[in-house]
Parts: structure tokens; C-alpha cells; sequence
């Protein structure tokens, strides 16, 4: 992810409905969710969800699957795990080892079940 990729991001995670999206997408895991789902859990209307549903997909947040004419969205652990790799890319003036207990909360084994899922 190069500066501007993650401007985008950060653009898209700055209104609150996106935000929540993505933290309910977070807790869902890999079942995913329906827009419909998510629209019902937020209370925000159907259009104005789709609408935001494109923008945190757009910014590679999360990601969708087509099942015949439903819709499911996911939190994308690729596009999250990116972000993150970005933010730490030079962090303690590049000593890893330093940042390696910070890392180790930041990736839990639901973002490697969840990225197993994905590829499915």
C-alpha cells in the first residue's frame, strides 16, 4: 500500500456509518453479512447502505460474494492487514523485533481463518 492508497482508506473510515460497517463485519467473521443485515443492524436505509457498502469495498476494506441474488460482505483481512503493514512499515526505526508485541495482538488467528475463507 503506497500513501495514497492509504489517504483513501482513511477518507473512507472517516464517516460514521462506514466505521461501524466495518467493525460489525469485523465481529461477524467469516459468515459475513447481508446488506440487509447490515443496514437492519445499523438502522440506516437500503440505498444509503449500498452507497457506503461501495466505498469501503472500493477502498479494499471489505469484499463481497454474489450467492444467486443475494449479497454477502466481509471484512477483507488482505486489505486490513495492508493498512496496518503501511502504518508499521518503519515503526521502532525499523527494529522489528520491537514492534513484535504490538503485531502479535494486531493478528489473531481469526484474520488467518477468515483470509483461509476467502480463498475458498
Amino acid at each position: 500500500m503506497d500513501i495514497e492508497e492509504a489517504v483513501s482508506v482513511f477518507s473512507a473510515l472517516s464517516q460514521r456509518t462506514r466505521l461501524e460497517v466495518l467493525r460489525l463485519l469485523l465481529q461477524a467473521g467469516p459468515e459475513g453479512m447481508g446488506a440487509g443485515e447490515i443496514a437492519g443492524a445499523l438502522g440506516v436505509r437500503q440505498n444509503t447502505m449500498s452507497t457506503n457498502l461501495n466505498i469501503l469495498q472500493r477502498s479494499a476494506l471489505i469484499r463481497s460474494e454474489r450467492f444467486g441474488r443475494s449479497i454477502r460482505y466481509y471484512a477483507d483481512m488482505a486489505g486490513l492487514r495492508g493498512l496496518l503493514s503501511f502504518l508499521m512499515e518503519d515503526c521502532c526505526g525499523g527494529e522489528r523485533e520491537l514492534c513484535a508485541p504490538l503485531l502479535d495482538v494486531l493478528v489473531c488467528d481469526c484474520l488467518e481463518k477468515a483470509d483461509d475463507q476467502s480463498s475458498l
